[in-house]
């Protein structure tokens, strides 16, 4: 089977997102990117990486869901410094927990896992979802979106063919 360049299956992925974006989903394209790029900076979509990957990405944005619902109470009983204050052990205290949830196994791929951290900040921040603002919402539309960047990785891989290097 002759395969079109990694380029032109790349770019047809690339376009596909698009839809994506359009209403009334409004999911975050962008978070495609993100693990669709890590994967290959991770190796490329071999089975080793992937397991290593789709575990690491709804487990760092569990982790940003947990520091923002931890927010949203801290504010209802603090304000000023004293709420700048919580915010900072809050962070302090689940980003260490992420960290050290990196020990395990399963969830080995800390860059995975800033890769989903990051993204639903993202996403929630940058209003994307069928309903901005909500951090459940966010944490679905981002974990699915990160969830597909692997596997468009793969799709590349798998369809197209790579030039030779010189």
């Amino acid at each position: 089977m002759k395969r079109l360049p990694a380029e032109v299956v790349a770019s047809i992925l690339a376009a596909i997102t698009v839809l994506i974006a359009l209403p009334p989903y409004h999911l975050p394209p962008w978070a495609i990117f993100i693990s669709w790029a890590g994967t290959f900076a991770a190796g490329g979509p071999t089975p080793a990486v992937l397991r290593r990957i789709w575990p690491a990405l709804p487990m760092g944005s569990t982790y940003a869901l947990a520091i923002v619902l931890c927010f949203d109470v801290a504010s209802r009983y603090l304000t000023g410094p004293g709420f700048t204050a919580a915010q900072m052990a809050i962070i302090f205290a689940l980003n260490t927990c992420l960290m050290y949830t990196g020990r395990i196994p399963l969830f080995s791929f800390i860059p995975g896992m800033f890769f989903g951290f990051a993204s639903f900040f993202a996403t929630l921040f940058g209003n994307f979802g069928p309903d901005p603002g909500n951090p459940f919402i966010a944490w679905i539309a981002t974990v699915s979106m990160t969830m597909l960047g692997p596997a468009f990785a793969w799709l590349t891989a798998r369809f197209g063919a790579h030039h030779a290097r010189a």
